[in-house]
This record gives structure tokens, C-alpha cells and sequence, in this order.
């Protein structure tokens, strides 16, 4: 069953200025991601990444093309997609309880029912003990669990996750890596995680999709042969990893001749 479909979808941007030209940022990219399968998107700096997040999430409208989720068409933010953002995004006046909260008390859930929902995700990321400190109180990493659980407890369709632990320091980025493998595993989701990092993509993905360079489009698409399961430095972990840096690399060397 199709969770996410993106079909034909190209994103051309206005120029700035009247002397200025248009920009076409995504060109002819089409997607179908599975139920529960973990899509993760690579590719150099400007590629559209970010940007055909943004789309899916219905934060921007495709030029052209359409967007799906679960046969429904996208055509702005819904409850169904829910972001995790690189820089956190808490409300810092709100506690762990109420960051998490926040959607289902917009989608009118009784209080009773919000503390037992509340209750289990805050324990699903391990947030248990500090669901009444405030967001400047806790580490980067906790930060971007409690952005985690705010995003999962509304139960979307698909959870887009934009470089969310980009911020994070090597030690922490494997941790978070490793615990959002963890629920994962006990929250089955369908997520779309945008990325620069090969080693991130690998571990945690089903499928892996190579873009150009801009205008971005789709230059290959990887399904990763032992998901959440791959261990690094063994044969199959480095030709995978080969595969795409040789991938990203070609796109380099591209621009360089042009």
C-alpha cells in the first residue's frame, strides 16, 4: 500500500527581481513510498532536497506535477505529515508535556486522553522524567526527541524529518541514529528524512534516493538490502556505501566541467 506518491512534480521559482531569472529547483521527480518504509533522501547542497520536503509537507505548491498521500491530494499542510525540523521548533514557553501536547490539544482531544497519549510517547523517546522541564533545560538531543514525539503522537501518514540531527555533535548523532532505530521499531511509520550524511542514510533507511545536482532530479534510487540491520565496515556495508558516494562524486566532477 502506497503511503506517499509523488508523480512528475517540477518547482520553478520566481526570479527576485524583474532582471533576474526563474529558477527550477525539482524537475520531473516521481516517488512511491510503501507503508512503513523509511525513504531517505542524498544529494549536494541546493539539489531541492529540502525543498521537495517542503512540498510533500504542503508548506510549498509544485509547479507542476502532484503530490499524494495515502490517494489523498496534497495541496497544503495536514495532520497526515508531520515535520521534524533541523533547529527543534519548540514553543520554549511550553513544557515537554505541553510541546507534546500541542497538536493533539489543536485537534480537540480531551485532557484525559491527552495525558494517557502524552504519557506513552514521552516514554516511547525516553522523556519520562522531564515532561515538566522547559525546552532550554534539556540537551540538543533531547530537544529533538521531545520534536520527535510532538511529531508522532498526532500518528501521521508520513513523518518528514528535515537533517534532524544535523545540529548534533558525532557522539550524539550515532545515539540518535541508534534510538530512533529503537522506536521505530516500536512505532512502525512511514518517514521521509532528508540528509547529507551516506552512513546515516544507510543505517537507517529501506530506500535511499540520489539526487542531481539543481535543477534536482531523481538519479538513482537504492533499496538497502539489510535494512536497520547493515553493520559497518563489513563488505556489503562498504560497496553500498561506495555505490552512492561514487553516485554524489559523479555529480561533482559534472559541475566541474560545465
Amino acid at each position: 500500500m502506497l503511503a506517499l506518491k509523488v508523480e512528475k512534480v517540477k518547482k520553478i521559482f520566481p526570479s527576485l527581481n524583474s532582471k533576474g531569472q526563474e529558477v527550477l529547483a525539482l524537475d520531473d521527480i516521481s516517488l512511491e513510498v510503501n507503508k512503513n518504509e523509511f525513504y531517505s533522501i542524498l544529494g549536494h547542497s541546493g539539489c531541492g532536497k529540502t525543498t521537495l520536503l517542503n512540498l510533500i509537507a504542503g508548506f510549498e505548491v509544485p509547479t507542476s506535477g502532484r503530490i499524494e498521500c495515502a490517494g489523498k491530494l496534497v495541496n497544503g499542510p495536514g495532520a497526515d505529515r508531520s515535520m521534524v525540523f533541523q533547529d527543534y521548533a519548540l514553543f520554549p514557553w511550553l513544557t515537554v508535556y505541553d510541546n507534546i501536547a500541542f497538536g493533539l490539544k489543536i485537534k480537540g482531544m480531551g485532557s484525559s486522553e491527552i495525558e494517557k497519549v502524552v504519557t506513552r510517547f514521552a516514554a516511547l523517546v525516553g522523556l519520562s522524567q522531564f515532561t515538566g522541564h522547559y525546552p532550554h533545560q534539556l540537551s540538543g538531543g533531547m530537544r529533538q526527541r521531545v520534536s520527535i514525539a510532538r511529531a508522532l503522537v498526532v500518528d501521521p501518514t508520513v513523518l518528514l524529518m528535515d537533517e534532524p540531527f544535523a545540529a548534533l555533535d558525532a557522539q550524539n548523532r550515532g545515539m540518535m541514529q541508534a534510538e530512533m532505530i529503537r522506536i521505530l521499531n516500536e512505532e512502525s511509520k512511514t518517514v521521509v528524512l532528508v540528509t547529507h550524511s551516506i552512513e546515516e542514510a544507510i543505517n537507517l533507511s529501506d530506500v535511499i534516493v540520489v539526487m542531481t545536482r539543481r535543477p534536482g532530479r531523481v538519479k538513482e534510487i537504492i533499496r538497502v538490502p539489510e535494512p536497520r540491520r547493515m553493520v559497518e565496515d563489513t563488505p556489503a556495508y562498504l560497496e553500498i556505501r561506495r555505490q552512492i558516494r561514487d553516485l554524489i562524486a559523479g555529480e561533482h566532477d559534472v559541475s566541474e566541467t560545465v
